[in-house]
């Protein structure tokens, strides 16, 4: 290929994966064999830790049930938002969500958010069975969405989501945060786009996370609530075997769930996985609540990404070989093995989305793939299998 869209391709990947520091190659050998490379950090193509200009946008926040409202709220900030209001009907769940964020103000119902015409965008992390709803309402009265995920927990309320989101033309929003807030994935993205794995045949998608059970309010352990383990956390998942296979419709090929270890809490699922197949690339997830305490992390997420000409692996939350942090990337193509340090990385999703709230367009995440991640998810927990194991 000697084209020039050939030699930009190149200069792209050649760019985006080196600075001038260099690159760190890595022979095809164990890490603990060869001792762990040198740091190659990520270039930054701007900063997220300060807000874009003055604010954009009003936006409030209805529902703070799970602590990634926190994020949520912050990406937003970062992208140019006012933080104008928020209701939560749980006292003790309010008063450090105000001392946190002390710049809005706590109203006594939802409605008083509704009715501000001055909000354009609401935020919520309420209980996951509670959140289709709320949406529906927040777009008929004529604003945008973002919710924590699962965003959406039967195919009945997808369903009306779909309908009113269409009536309304309004942005409902799903924070699949294990991508569009983890540094490393933001970074894979790149990488994809710019082929330096050749096609994407596969994604193999691990989210592990802990469960420690007196931390959890009654809601956590009642599948009626959360929508099940393969709708609540493998909708992230489904989300970037989408994003990274470029898949448009996709079959669920299995899918099996279990609570093998938790009888205490007959309406809670621990275990879950599926394989898929789309029109772009094939995938599988699994998913649990078996993270041990002697890990420093909730969870070791890994994302596996299999191309044509290569294939990279995302530790997204810790390296259990021993680097600090998260956010680590290891790329391997037909010429070396490399890693990459995403710490820095930029986070775009908040700006991107004040963007569209602003533009009405669709450069945070195209609506139909929102709703399709979701529509797997929910399939995939539908039809799945229910493992008991007798031991």
């Amino acid at each position: 290929m000697n084209s020039p869209q050939a030699a930009n391709r190149r200069n792209f990947i050649k760019e985006t994966i080196a600075t001038a520091a260099g690159l760190v190659v890595l022979p095809t050998l164990p890490i603990e064999t060869i001792g762990a490379p040198a740091i190659l950090r990520s270039g930054t193509l701007g900063s997220d830790a300060v807000p874009v200009g003055a604010s954009r946008i009003r936006f409030a926040v209805i529902g703070i049930n799970h602590g990634h409202i926190n994020s949520q709220v912050e990406a937003v900030l970062r992208g140019g938002g006012e933080f104008v209001s928020f209701y939560a009907k749980e006292p003790e769940l309010a008063a450090p969500f105000a001392k946190r964020f002390p710049q809005a103000k706590q109203v006594k119902s939802d409605t008083e958010i509704l009715d501000d015409k001055s909000i354009q965008l609401v935020l919520t992390s309420g209980i996951p069975a509670e959140r289709a709803p709320l949406g529906i309402r927040v777009m008929k009265a004529g604003k945008d969405f973002m919710t924590d995920k699962p965003g959406i927990t039967t195919l009945e309320q997808l369903a009306e989501v779909r309908k009113v989101q269409k009536e309304t033309k309004r942005i409902y929003s799903i924070m699949y945060s294990e991508r569009l807030e983890n540094r490393a994935t933001v970074k894979a993205g790149e990488l994809v786009k710019a082929g330096a794995i050749g096609n994407v045949i596969q994604t193999i998608g691990l989210g592990p996370h802990r469960m420690t059970p007196k931390s959890r309010p009654d809601w956590f352990f009642d599948k009626k609530q959360f929508g099940g383990i393969i709708c609540d956390i493998a909708s992230h998942q489904f989300d970037q075997f989408l994003f990274f296979t470029g898949s448009r419709k996709a079959d669920i090929v299995a899918a099996q769930v279990g609570n093998v270890h938790f009888p205490q809490y007959p309406k809670f699922e621990d275990f879950g996985d599926v394989m898929l197949r789309g029109d772009g690339g094939m995938g599988y997830i699994r998913v649990d609540w078996f993270t041990p305490d002697g890990l420093k992390s909730w969870g070791d997420g890994r994302l596996t990404i299999l191309g044509t000409e290569g294939f990279m692996e995302l530790r997204k939350n810790i390296d259990p070989g021993g680097r600090d942090g998260g956010n680590h990337l290891f790329i391997t193509d037909n010429k070396e093995t490399r890693y990459i340090d995403c710490s820095k990385e930029p986070l775009p999703y908040g700006e991107q989305l004040v963007n569209d709230v602003i533009n009405r367009t669709e450069t945070a995440m195209p609506q139909e793939h929102c709703f399709l991640a979701m529509e797997l998810a929910l399939k995939a927990q539908k039809q799945a299998q229910v493992v008991n194991f007798k031991k």
